[in-house]
Formats: C-alpha cells, structure tokens, sequence
C-alpha cells in the first residue's frame, strides 16, 4: 500500500470513529437537554468519589502509557503532564465535586414586558447538544471537561492525545459511565475517541452536523491548524493558538513587590499564562532590568535583553528545551507597554507594576487583552484561581462570545422566548421551561 493510501485509510478510520461516537453523543444529547440540574450533579458526585475505587486500575494504566512514552522519547516536560499519582487523582476528583456542588444558572431570566400587551419576552439558556474537546495528553483533563460539559447539560465527545489514551480510557469506563448510569443519564453521555493520532483531532473538528462546537486546548500551530480547520467546515472552536503573560513595570513600581511579581510569574514555564515578556519603564531600565536579571536567573530562568534576534511575543512556553526564558524590553510608559504587548502577544493577560493609581487606570484601560492586573501576577488568570471553578481552557477571542477561563456556565446557547401576556398557561410554560 503506497503512503497516500495509507494516509487516506488512517483518515478513513478516525473520521468513522468520530462520527460513531458523535451519533451515540447526539442520541444521550436529548435526554440531558431536559435532566434536572440535580441529576447531574448527583452523578458527577457519584464520578469523584468512584475515582477511589478505580485508583488502582487508574495508575495502572497510566504507568503504562508513561513507559510507552517514555520509550518514544517524549520530554520531561509532557511526562511531567501525562503522569498521574494518587494526589493528583485525588484532587482531580475534588474538581469534580466542586463542579457537582456548583449552583445551578437559571435556566429563564425575564427581559421585558413587550409594548401593546403583546406578550413577555424571556431570555432561556439552551444545550449546545454535543460539544467535542481535543486536548493534550493529561489524563486529569478528561474528568474536568466532562465535568464541565455535561454541567452544561450536553454530551461530550473526548479526544486526548494518543500517550494519555490508555489512561482515560478507564477514566471513562470505569468512574464516568458508571456514575451517569447510577444517576440514571443516558448511555453515551460522555464518548471517548478511542482512535488514536492527530487524524482524530482533524476529524473531530469537521462535522458541525453532529458536533457544532469542539474546545481545542493545547497552543502553536496545531492549535491554530485545527482552529482553520473548524473555520472552513462551520464548527465553532474555542480555542487559544498562542500565551504568554505581560508585566509592564512603571516608574513607580515597588522594588520588593516587582521582585515577588517576578519569581510568581514563573513558577511554572509550561503554561500559557507565566511570565514571557516583560516591559520596563526607560526611566527606570538599567535599574530594573539588571533585578530582573538577578531574580530570574535565581529561578534558573535567563532574561533575554536587547537587541533581541527573535520576536518580541516569542512564546517560550512552547519552545521545547528553551522554554526557561523570559524576554526583556525597555519602553516609554503604560500606553506604549499595551500597544507593544497587543502587537507582539496573543493578548492574553497583562499585569502593571505601580504604586500610582492613575498609571494602572491607564494601563489597563488601554489594554483590550483578555485579562489585565495591577499589581499582580498573569498566573491568576486560570479558571481555578480566579473563578474557583474548573476551567475547560481559555479563550483569546476578540470577538463576543466566551472570553478568558470557559467553564460549564460558558457553554450554552441563548434564545429568546416569547409567553402570551393574559393566558391562563403561560405561568405552567413558564415553570416547565426553566426545569
């Protein structure tokens, strides 16, 4: 069989298996439009605490997916992502109960009495119906978006990256179905790709007939490559290509808090929301660069100062083996900071260093990124630390629609209905709408 053959085969393969748990996902979508919110919690609760009970069979199958990865070569970095232990399964399930505990949303909010008598217009939040997720190899992520999905009363169709397949294959099997079951919600609710290479991910992305909305987590060019993908086929992707916080350190920034701000911005190197580029105040740079200089290399982080050869919004995060960088530039003031940062970064979060409060009023009413801070680090933009509530990825957009952490509450549809003013049943429609 020739390469392209081959090619067209594994193609073949993933887009049947897409699409065959895309028709279970469709089916269970019809029932969970209308399950009481309490039902879902009560089997989301009943997922946390199986995760227990499946822990042995959990770690198991994730061991093995690290040897094989291992064996493949893959970094310590993506290990590090792929490896699970009973802590990290342990506060996975508490994600999933803090999802079950979570209030429900109203599912009708009333907008207006309409002039003449001609009825009330009501505001309803609806199912998308089947919502599709493509992430990275972290088994933990396959609870969390499930989670969050089916809070959103929709069925979810799964695709994880191939090294952390073996492990969310028990997840699903033996902690998620089991409890929808329990909590009697359809068979099918929750669906798991089970065909493994980027095929699946493609395949994913292109059928807006049975999946009109797929979360893409992960960031680069995949990401962007699977974003024009959906575009081109109609499916709505929520989805970031590119991170990388900003610090704008002012003139009349703090030196102690500008050095705790550093070391806080870099805890982490592999997520999108670390510190990657920082900004100094002209006035201020020989002074301030040289701390940065200091306090990032006590982090075993190196701060690149001009003349730079690379792009300014170079995100090191994604630069596998150099990802312990941080890039440095001097600038003239707030305004020039956000302008620079919205031309050089995805405008994911930006964070100003003062003392003066008409300084950071002017950053960040400057500023049109997705998040912005004064006088704290980007790490908080998480759905975790600043929503206290899971988050199934973060979303750039610059355009309405969900922006930041998505969580559950993101993901659903609004639709206006109308209720006869005077009429004996509107009251009984009314009740029966919002569930």
């Amino acid at each position: 069989m020739s390469s392209t053959s081959g090619d067209a085969t594994t193609q073949t393969s993933a887009t049947e298996a897409v699409r065959a748990a895309a028709r279970r996902a469709h089916a269970a979508s019809v029932a969970l439009r209308t399950a009481p919110d309490a039902r879902v919690s009560e089997a989301l609760a009943a997922a946390a605490d199986r995760v227990a009970g499946a822990a042995g069979a959990v770690l198991a199958a994730n061991a093995r997916d690290v040897a094989a990865a291992q064996d493949r070569g893959m970094s310590a970095g993506l290990l590090d992502r792929l490896r699970l232990d009973p802590a990290r399964l342990e506060s996975a399930a508490q994600q999933l109960r803090e999802i079950a505990a979570l209030p429900a949303q109203p599912r009708m909010a009333f907008v207006r009495d309409l002039p003449g008598g001609e009825g009330a217009v009501w505001e309803r939040r609806v199912p998308v119906g089947v919502i599709g997720a493509t992430y990275e190899a972290r088994p933990a992520v396959t609870l969390d978006v499930a989670g969050q999905v089916l809070r959103a009363r929709s069925a979810a169709v799964l695709r994880t990256g191939s090294a952390a397949l073996g492990t969310s294959a028990v997840l699903v099997d033996e902690v998620l179905t089991p409890a929808l079951a329990a909590a009697g919600l359809p068979d099918g609710a929750v669906e798991l790709v089970r065909e493994p290479g980027h095929d699946a991910a493609e395949a994913l992305v292109a059928q807006p007939d049975l999946v009109p909305l797929v979360i893409v987590r992960g960031s680069g060019e995949t990401t962007r490559h699977l974003s024009r993908l959906g575009a081109s086929a109609g499916t709505r992707v929520l989805a970031h290509a590119d991170g990388g916080g900003v610090m704008y350190a002012d003139v009349a920034a703090d030196l102690d808090r500008f050095r705790s701000l550093l070391r806080a911005g870099v805890d982490r190197l592999g997520v999108c929301n670390r510190l990657n580029l920082l900004l100094v105040h002209s006035a201020r740079w020989e002074e301030l660069s040289q701390v940065a200089v200091e306090v990032l290399g006590d982090a075993g982080v190196e701060a690149l100062l001009p003349p730079h050869e690379h792009e300014l919004g170079h995100e090191w995060a994604l630069d596998s083996g150099r990802e312990a960088r941080v890039t440095v530039a001097p600038v003239a003031g707030p305004v020039e900071a956000t302008a620079l940062a919205a031309a050089e970064t995805s405008g994911i979060a930006a964070t100003v260093v003062t003392e003066d409060a008409g300084t950071a009023a002017e950053f960040l009413g400057a500023w049109g990124g997705t998040g912005g801070f004064w006088n704290t680090t980007t790490r908080l933009l998480d759905g975790y630390k600043l929503l206290g509530v899971p988050e199934t990825g973060i979303s750039v957009d610059s355009v309405p629609g969900p922006r930041g952490p998505v969580t559950g509450g993101d993901l659903v549809l609004r639709q206006f209905v109308v209720l006869p003013a005077g009429t004996s049943g509107a009251d009984a429609v009314q009740d029966s709408l919002r569930g």
